[in-house]
């Protein structure tokens, strides 16, 4: 089994469940900061561990837990103009910026038309809308949830013309504790639409991103024990540059060949100048330390 998802399934399983209602009412978190990192597997289970330990200060976290299942396959379908308009957004770091996308839960069927915003404070606010039967994420109904939340938020008018950009396929599981969510995906796989080019994700990578209302959460400072700093990465601006390296990938060159080292070329590229999660540090988090003592390093 990849290495990454047998630690996450692991993980999983190890820890006490929180149901989907219950994780709603604790941590939903539609309107959030997030914090999105590069974890190599040995540092993972040992950062699962600390934080799902019945010792731990303010109690433990919890895992998602859906008719006994405790991680998820979800399948994205990301949506752009025709000449990738809110890829630039993003690449250019432009101040207000948004991603479409479709998302399957693959385990139920459930489908959500999403639209993700950055706000200039940059807090993620997520909009969505459930789908049904053979409805398109393109219809009427979905163009005019769309013109709404973009003209809502941002004053501006949704794009004329969209189509399938890229599509992904991972597993996830998620962790909560009050006020706190952690997501953590493993086995990535991207495909870009236009040229059916596809890329894998490192298997020994846990792609971990935390959410809460504040700016920084208990988990982030564990990793940061570890060495790890925010990864500039998301899966469709991430994914789009490893399957088309041709568009620039920027500031993202770092995470991008971590996280894809055999669409991009690895962290051993001349032009790479970090390891894993962009510390910086060429010994960084590859080679996993321990965190210091501390509230959160309690076992």
């Amino acid at each position: 089994m990849n290495p990454a998802l047998r630690a996450l399934s692991r993980a999983a399983l190890a820890a006490h469940p929180v149901s989907l209602a219950e994780l709603n009412a604790r941590a939903e978190l539609l309107a959030r900061y997030d914090h999105g990192y590069l974890v190599p597997v040995e540092v993972f289970e040992d950062f699962a561990a600390l934080l799902t330990d019945p010792r731990r200060r303010g109690g433990p976290f919890r895992a998602l837990s859906i008719g006994g299942r405790r991680s998820f396959g979800y399948h994205s379908t990301y949506y752009d103009t025709p000449g990738l308009g809110t890829f630039h957004d993003h690449r250019q770091g432009r101040r207000l910026r948004y991603r479409i996308r479709e998302r399957v839960y693959q385990d139920s069927g459930e489908r959500q038309f999403e639209i993700k915003l950055k706000t200039g404070r940059g807090e993620t606010v997520k909009h969505r809308q459930r789908m049904r039967g053979d409805e398109h994420a393109l219809d009427d109904t979905r163009r005019g949830f769309l013109a709404g939340v973009l003209r809502g938020s941002y004053g501006v008018e949704a794009p004329a013309s969209l189509t399938p950009s890229l599509v992904t396929h991972y597993r996830r599981a998620t962790f909560v504790a009050d006020g706190q969510r952690i997501t953590c995906d493993a086995a990535l796989v991207v495909r870009d639409v236009a040229t059916g080019r596809t890329a894998t994700a490192d298997s020994g990578l846990v792609l971990v991103e935390t959410k809460t209302r504040g700016k920084l959460t208990d988990a982030d400072r564990v990793l940061h024990r570890y060495g790890l700093r925010a990864a500039e990465f998301t899966k469709y601006c991430g994914g789009l540059a490893a399957v088309r390296p041709d568009l620039g990938i920027n500031r993202w060159a770092r995470a991008v060949r971590v996280a894809f080292p055999r669409a991009v070329g690895g962290p051993g590229d001349p032009g790479d100048p970090g390891g894993p999660g962009g510390s910086g540090d060429p010994d960084g988090p590859g080679r996993p330390g321990r965190p210091g003592d501390g509230p959160d390093g309690e076992r």
